[in-house]
């Protein structure tokens, strides 16, 4: 088909020997075992919320945010950052043995949530987050590349609220686990605001010529600074009224934000349009969240704007992008790549707007929602697997 790249077609034939790269990058392991636990553990939670599975430590609404969050997210941004966080440095970063030893820690902390094993599983499970802290730090500081420390405390703040969210969970402290959940969903939002802008407005007008993508320094404090003021409002379970003018505040902020990137030219590179669309999810979750703390609508609906629209759309949009261009295959999004990026974005208006609607048909949207998702995800993974495990074409490496 004209204008579509086939990311299968057989590449030209590198200088260096093809060989199993797995290890060589830290996008590889991660969006590979990413992808795969995508697809089947969505697949499980909606026989779960059926009513036609249970589980161990974890059981319900809890074992599903868990994993979705700290899980699935978690190992892309830190596949991301290892990747993006060797170019800002120019430093190594994890590779091989190290690499594959970080890859099993996130494994382990899959299994222990679905055992009687609470304790180790909550160990496990915020170790992972501290180890990927470490290991970026160490490049980072090397290289004083002070730009991105930020990295680092963020990913110190996923490994907390997860440990809060474990011991609310095991009794320990008299807390409800959910804020654990809802302050690492905050530190999510602001990483996708950061990356978002500092790469959607560059890959529109590097990918579309007279796209005119713009970015303006009221704006970004605004969006970004919302976000921190929704991370501490909800850090002290801010509710009623201030949140909700909050709320609204962020919303605008980041609307104003993404109208200057020109989302309307990019309809026709797929590449570019779903990280539009994936970041529209944002302010369309903001809105949700108004609109849930006057009542009108369930609080859930907003967080699956924010979990499935803009979190998965964002991260399909990404792990195809970047493990194109650090593979050295063209940035050209084929049907494979689209088809993708159509079932995850069927996936969020079907889980959001059918609920929305017709109340009634809360579970088969669930359903349908699920399998959409699963799909788009599984779809990702076994295209994939020739690019995330085989050596770069050509032949640098990586």
């Amino acid at each position: 088909m004209t204008g579509f790249v086939q990311i299968m077609e057989p590449p030209k034939r590198p200088t260096g020997a093809p060989g199993f790269a797995l290890w060589q990058l830290g996008f590889r392991p991660f969006y590979l075992l990413a992808s795969s636990f995508a697809a089947l553990s969505i697949g499980l939670w909606a026989l779960q919320f059926a009513g036609w599975l249970g589980h161990a430590y974890l059981r319900g609404p809890a074992w599903h945010a868990h994993e979705m969050l700290f899980g699935f997210t978690l190992a892309v941004v830190v596949g991301f950052l290892f990747t993006a966080g060797r170019n800002w440095s120019n430093r190594p970063t994890p590779t091989g043995a190290l690499l594959a030893a970080l890859a099993a820690l996130w494994v382990a902390g899959r299994v222990l949530v679905l055992t009687p094993f609470g304790v180790a599983a909550a160990l496990v499970n915020a170790a992972f987050p501290l180890a990927a802290a470490i290991a970026l730090a160490v490049p980072f500081i090397a290289s004083r590349n002070r730009r991105n420390y930020f990295f680092i405390g963020l990913l110190l703040m996923m490994s907390a609220a997860q440990m809060l969210f474990h011991l609310a969970q095991l009794g320990v402290i008299e807390a409800p686990p959910w804020i654990g959940i809802q302050l690492a969903l905050d530190v999510v939002l602001f990483i996708m605001a950061v990356m978002g802008g500092r790469v959607i407005p560059m890959f529109t007008n590097n990918g579309i010529p007279g796209a005119a993508a713009t970015r303006q320094p009221l704006v970004e404090k605004l969006s970004l600074g919302s976000v921190l003021l929704l991370w501490a409002a909800d850090a002290a379970q801010l509710h009623g009224t201030p949140m909700l003018l909050l709320a609204l505040l962020c919303t605008a902020a980041h609307l104003w934000r993404w109208a200057l990137w020109q989302p309307w030219v990019t309809w026709r590179t797929p590449l570019v349009w779903v990280l539009h669309l994936a970041y529209l999810w944002i302010p369309v979750h903001l809105a949700l969240r108004a609109a849930a703390e006057a009542g009108w609508l369930a609080p859930s609906l907003a967080t699956h704007a924010l979990t499935v629209g803009a979190i998965g759309g964002m991260i399909i949009g990404m792990m195809t992008r970047t493990a194109l261009g650090h593979t050295g295959r063209l940035l050209r999004a084929g049907r494979n790549e689209t088809a993708c990026y159509v079932l995850v974005t069927l996936a969020a208006v079907v889980r959001i707007a059918v609920p929305m609607l017709m109340p009634e048909a809360t579970v088969y949207a669930v359903l349908v929602s699920a399998a959409c998702w699963s799909v788009g995800f599984g779809w990702y993974a076994v295209t994939y697997w020739p690019v995330l495990t085989r050596s770069r074409v050509d032949g640098k490496p990586g």
